[in-house]
């Protein structure tokens, strides 16, 4: 019987002074969307947060209504009816070798490269019966011929002998774009990986300019961040945020854990000088 994964995902800011690149993706089965949703829903509604939930809205006014938010997004989490991936690249190391095309697709590049292997989707259906891939990509930037053959490449992972094996089929018709403000779980994943980018870039130890002490906002943020954080602990105790979440010596982990990193890291790179 054909069953189904739907994946929503999201990029945030593409420079930091640390680290860059954030990608974001969170996964759920189809026969679970419609409870999680309500879930979310229903908290959302509870909490009285009206319009579209983003990190970049947290402030000290709403700051415990968003732990709470991303609380219950968290339950989810370590119950298994969501899967959250987030990666990123560290400043510390510079991919060598690329051409000036390389260079220009960089963002294309890493998106392929993330939905290719950060939910390690081929380990994900041993049986394998049939299983359709639902993208749901926040707005992308790029022309239209750009994200036709990001589509493409894509779509033709299927072909692939790996996912050909595990039954996992992305249909071209079954990629597209969303707004976030019509989709709860995207709005979750958004409010995750702003939390990554400023924790791992330490805009938590940002102050205002001529200023002794960090901004309510900031205080704020910081305290969100720490709240993610601790649940992320109660999953997996010890998680490092800024390195590769491990895979206990087993491969299939990269599906089976609910929630990983990936630090990416260009097979041919040199380390930057001056940087920590």
């Amino acid at each position: 019987m054909s069953r189904e994964y739907i994946i929503y995902t999201d990029e945030s800011s593409s420079d930091g002074s640390l680290f860059s690149n954030f990608y974001g993706g969170v996964l759920c089965r189809s026969h679970d969307l419609e409870r999680v949703t309500a879930m979310l829903d229903a908290k959302r509604s509870e909490l009285n947060l009206l319009g579209e939930i983003k990190w970049t809205k947290v402030s000290a006014a709403y700051r415990e209504r968003y732990i709470e938010f991303a609380n219950c997004f968290m339950d989810l989490v370590s119950q298994d009816f969501l899967k959250v991936r987030i990666m990123f690249t560290q400043n510390l190391y510079r991919a060598t070798g690329l051409t000036k095309e390389h260079q220009m697709n960089r963002y294309w590049i890493l998106y392929y490269q993330f939905l290719k292997h950060a939910f390690g989707l081929q380990y994900s259906n041993l049986a394998s019966d049939p299983i359709r891939l639902r993208l749901l990509i926040d707005q992308m930037p790029g022309t239209i011929q750009q994200k036709r053959t990001f589509k493409n490449y894509i779509t033709r992972l299927s072909d692939q002998p790996e996912f050909r094996r595990a039954g996992i089929h992305f249909a071209n018709e079954q990629i597209g774009e969303v707004r976030s403000h019509d989709h709860v779980i995207l709005q979750g994943l958004d409010v995750i990986l702003g939390s990554m980018h400023f924790r791992l870039n330490k805009l938590h130890l940002a102050k205002p300019e001529g200023q002794l002490r960090r901004g309510n906002r900031t205080l704020a943020k910081e305290a969100v961040y720490k709240s993610i954080n601790t649940r992320i602990q109660q999953i997996r105790p010890h998680f490092n945020v800024g390195i590769t979440t491990g895979t206990d010596g087993d491969v299939r982990n990269r599906w089976h854990q609910p929630y990983r990193h990936w630090r990416f890291l260009s097979k041919q790179r040199e380390r930057e000088e001056g940087l920590k």
